[in-house]
């Protein structure tokens, strides 16, 4: 007696497991691939040498490869893996630290933690962080660099080690902070180091970073600008994301941020900027006619921001910009629901707008799109020939999900992080349903415990507001007080 469909499928998905995909040559044949043009079926994909080395229709790709046995992949979508166009990985040991404290956290916080960072920590926080991105189904993060005085090559190993693929940015601040002002030469020769040290690297690709344009001269901004635009790498700034540094902006120098970049040459196709959410019609201008690209973080703005970048009116001016975390919370999923859910509130619902994107704007904006901020158009981002392998295997086989009418929509709005059975890049499974394959993940953890309270104690931490369970304390002692002086009143 044959068995019905519905068994024959579970015990084909039952059969995979990671020794699955240790050939040299994968077939791989899903319910449904992710392609630039939307969910399609009955597609194969052959993965080979770490790239996508044929994308078709499966009776033909079978056909040609008759020494390949398929692994059938059914109740699963093969997609691109996501792309951070902004993270800090590098503060992980800190991450919930933030939590409820007013905007430019960076100096009371992030500073502070950073800068107590020795190589082991600095290491343990950029591993933790990249293993944190690749649960969330993030195949590529772009770091904005580390204030950390320990060598940053320790955050190139943990990408190794880990998989993640990372584009690794160089701080070239020469203005700001105790030592100012830095020997700008140094800076520059450093900086012409990092690129050749990690020029052609599998996983690691270079980039130059300023924190903000006002810990930078003029010459540094104009310079590292143009290196990265000779090297073929970015160059990385955090602009108009508060209204403090706006501000700060103005009265120094009668110029906004974007404004500073533009007059000393920083902007153009090089050139990343984090956030952009406090910007002027004639900003979005300038974005667009420099081809300069724009990290949107909408969960940061939510969390911390002073504002929500305009992504729809980017989109509609064909302004670059990709979505970023900024370090905030590394779930994919839930970073694409943040982004459609951050334009329907601040514009859709004033303008009528129901449909926000549509749901494909926000997964390309997180994949292919973001390749292309990123400086890795060509590739990743996408699933197509000769790119390279880095992909999510998804289950879609799930009630969020059935009956589905609207793939896209449904990824956006219903998908979960532990819908992610599989993740991939350079063609190799790097996570199975969450957690590593070839490394010890919760060994990590537990020197990360050991080490991050030592490493938050020695940091010279300001916050604003008490741990929750504490604040939540003070609001009830608080309370208690107020509870007699009401009674009173009332006798």
């Amino acid at each position: 007696m044959n068995k019905p469909t519905w068994v024959r499928e579970a015990d084909a998905s039952a059969a995979v497991g990671p020794s699955s995909f240790d050939a040299e040559k994968l077939l791989l044949v899903p319910e449904e691939v992710l392609l630039e043009s939307g969910c399609a079926k009955g597609q194969a994909v052959l993965v080979a040498d770490g790239v996508f080395a044929e994308v078709d229709a499966r009776d033909a790709l079978i056909a040609r490869h008759p020494e390949l046995t398929p692994i059938e992949l059914p109740g699963k979508l093969l997609m691109p893996g996501f792309i951070d166009t902004h993270h800090h990985l590098t503060q992980s040991l800190g991450k919930s630290l933030v939590f409820g404290e007013p905007s430019e956290i960076f100096k009371r916080i992030w500073v502070p933690l950073e800068a107590s960072l020795d190589e082991e920590t600095l290491h343990l926080s950029a591993k933790l962080a990249a293993l944190e991105a690749l649960r969330g189904g993030f195949t590529t993060a772009v770091d904005a660099g580390t204030r950390a005085s320990a060598e940053i090559a320790s955050i190139a190993h943990a990408a190794e080690e880990t998989g993640l693929r990372c584009v690794l940015g160089f701080i070239c601040n020469d203005l700001g902070g105790k030592d100012s002002p830095r020997d700008g030469a140094a800076i520059r020769r450093d900086a012409k180091r990092h690129l050749a040290r990690w020029e052609g690297h599998a996983l690691v690709k270079p980039s130059l970073a300023v924190s903000i344009p006002e810990v930078a001269s003029d010459a540094m901004l104009r310079d590292v600008a143009a290196m990265c635009a000779e090297r073929g790498a970015i160059f990385q700034t955090h602009v108009n994301e508060h209204l403090q540094a706006v501000e700060r902006s103005l009265v120094a120098r009668r110029q906004r941020p974007l404004e500073h970049l533009h007059s000393v040459g920083a902007l153009g196709p090089q050139t990343l900027i984090a956030h952009a959410t406090l910007v002027t019609p004639s900003e979005l201008n300038l974005l667009r006619d420099t081809g300069t690209a724009v990290a949107f973080n909408p969960v940061a703005s939510s969390w911390k921001g002073n504002a929500v970048a305009p992504a729809l009116q980017m989109a509609a001016l064909g302004i670059r910009f990709g979505l970023g975390t900024d370090g905030t919370r590394s779930d994919a999923f839930r970073l694409l629901d943040a982004a459609e859910t951050s334009q329907r509130l601040t514009v859709g619902l004033a303008s009528g707008d129901s449909s926000c994107g549509g749901g494909w704007l926000w997964l390309d904006h997180a994949t292919r799109a973001s390749a292309d901020a990123a400086g890795l158009k060509g590739l990743t981002g996408e699933i197509a020939p000769g790119l390279a392998a880095d992909f999510l295997l998804v289950d879609i086989d799930v009630p969020e999900m059935t009956p589905s009418w609207d793939r896209p929509w449904e990824l956006v709005r219903y998908a979960n992080r532990d819908q992610i059975d599989a993740v991939f890049t350079n063609g190799k499974l790097r996570l199975w349903q969450g957690w590593p394959v070839d490394w010890d993940a919760r060994a990590l953890l537990r020197e990360v415990r050991e080490a991050a309270g030592a490493a938050v104690k020695r940091a010279p931490i300001y916050r604003v507001h008490p741990v929750s369970t504490d604040h939540r304390a003070t609001i009830k002692d608080d309370n208690a007080e107020i509870a007699p002086l009401e009674a009173r009143n009332r006798s």
